[in-house]
């Protein structure tokens, strides 16, 4: 029996596994912080065996809250992932599950590699529809990749999503996949009228290090990027810098950064009241934009999510803050859930890479409803 996780994105550490029924795990630090949450493995040599895996120190987490009615993921194939019991004791996260095949491999959710992000934007590149963009390097020098669709012009409206600050928050690049597979289709009458009407700026993955590394929140220094936006070091955050710079240039009409939250079992978006240049307009934006993701898809919710931010106190190193703050736009930080939606549940695999994808692609007919209002 071997448990290894020296792959892209992988993430664990082995304490002990001497037989199937007793595999005693650990995750492991981000790089060069004390964040962790994240974990990817593979297991061989127990097929046919009831599996018992125990991560001892799951009460040590970022996030242990996200472990209460959580079930962990797994994968044959690398391609279909589902759902497998897991318990929290309030100090073990203990994943049980017989293994049908001699490798299988588990992870906190489907994992995005960097592999997948390359085959991703080449593909979205092939398709005539977009063009690649390097804004720059990142701290261990891999390059930040934006794609760039639509023709440029001054008086069309700028549309900047981004995704994956935080690397062990997979879904969003999950999410990017699906928003860019149908901007790619020509015969989606939605993608064609947005691309002759706007242009899109889009990064599927702003943290490349973090992610290769198995990473929670932490890029290549150690630094929570969506924390930096204020005022980023080039030498810590480059990723924030390079992207920052680019949004100085061209402008920002409307923006979604995208992420993943632990403990929360629904899609939310966080609300801008709290920057100090709040305005009516700009309420009134957010709330024509969640009313209109609500009826186009039900996985979209407001009833649950983070609290408001009272006016004024509004943290502007968060990414969403400091973009609607300086451009006076439509600035939204989206979540999706680790667990699974509780509005529509689905027991055999949660909340998924599908369900991200098409999570994604729904939110550009919310665009195009808009795309007057925000331009």
């Amino acid at each position: 029996m071997k448990i290894t996780a020296n792959f892209d994105s992988g993430n664990i550490e082995v304490i002990k596994a001497e037989s199937p029924e007793n595999i005693q795990l650990a995750i492991a630090n981000d790089t060069k912080s004390d964040f962790k949450q994240w974990f990817y493995f593979r297991l061989e040599g127990a097929q046919g065996f009831p599996c018992k895996i125990s991560i001892v120190n799951a009460h040590e987490v970022s996030y242990p809250e996200g472990w209460t009615g959580y079930r962990a993921v797994a994968s044959y194939d690398l391609k279909t992932w589902f759902r497998v019991p897991t318990t929290y004791n309030g100090t073990e996260l203990e994943i049980s599950h017989m293994p049908k095949f001699n490798s299988i491999y588990f992870a906190y959710f489907a994992p995005y590699t960097h592999q997948q992000h390359m085959e991703m934007i080449h593909k979205a590149q092939t398709s005539g529809q977009m063009v690649i963009e390097n804004l720059g390097q990142t701290v261990e020098g891999r390059n930040i990749d934006m794609l760039v669709a639509g023709e440029i012009a001054d008086s069309k409206p700028k549309i900047w999503l981004l995704a994956r600050q935080h690397p062990g928050e997979p879904m969003a690049e999950w999410f990017m996949e699906g928003l860019i597979e149908r901007l790619c289709d020509t015969n989606d009458p939605v993608s064609r009228v947005l691309l002759e009407k706007a242009i899109f700026y889009l990064i599927p993955n702003m943290n490349p290090d973090g992610a290769i590394h198995g990473n929670l929140r932490a890029n290549g220094a150690g630094i929570n990027l969506n924390r930096t936006w204020q005022d980023p070091n080039p030498q810590e955050s480059p990723e924030v810098h390079y992207v920052r710079q680019r949004m100085l240039d061209t402008g920002v009409d409307f923006c979604l950064d995208i992420h993943g939250d632990e403990g929360l079992p629904y899609c939310f978006a966080t609300s801008n009241a709290g920057i100090p240049s709040f305005t009516k307009r700009l309420a009134m934006l957010e709330k024509e934009f969640y009313e209109t993701w609500k009826q186009i898809s039900p996985d979209f919710q407001t009833e649950q999510g983070y609290e408001v931010d009272k006016p004024g106190k509004a943290k502007l190193g968060v990414c969403s803050k400091w973009v609607g703050e300086n451009f006076d736009c439509l600035s939204l930080t989206v979540e999706m859930p680790f667990k699974d939606n509780n509005n529509l549940t689905d027991s055999t695999y949660g909340w998924s890479p599908q369900r991200s994808k098409r999570f994604g692609a729904s939110v550009l007919n919310v665009i195009l409803q808009m795309l007057e209002r925000i331009g």
